[in-house]
């Protein structure tokens, strides 16, 4: 990283969106399982509502760290690989 303010801008977002453990486990779970909507996510994780879901979703999407792809009424949440190895590599081990 060479320090510029858009590198480091983004790398903030990115460690401010894993910083919260519930969206560290949505990440990792994505760096598993590509194309998971929401209930896919809820179901594999404890005790999430789904507005709290969607929140957590929300903030790794603005990050850059998720992507994702909308088809008719369900959105499908993949994670960003090439963010995910320039930032946080540990998510891909």
């Amino acid at each position: 990283m060479t320090g510029d303010k858009e590198e480091v801008n983004q790398a903030v977002k990115v460690y401010k969106a894993l910083g919260e453990p519930t969206r560290l486990k949505i990440a990792l779970l994505l760096t598993k399982e590509s194309n998971l909507y929401c209930a896919n996510i809820a179901s594999k994780l404890e005790n999430v509502a789904s507005s709290t879901l969607s929140h957590h979703l929300k903030q790794l999407s603005d990050s850059g760290l998720v992507e994702l792809r909308k088809e008719g009424t369900y959105i499908y949440y993949s994670i960003n690989r090439s963010i995910a190895e320039k930032y946080a590599p540990y998510l891909l081990n």
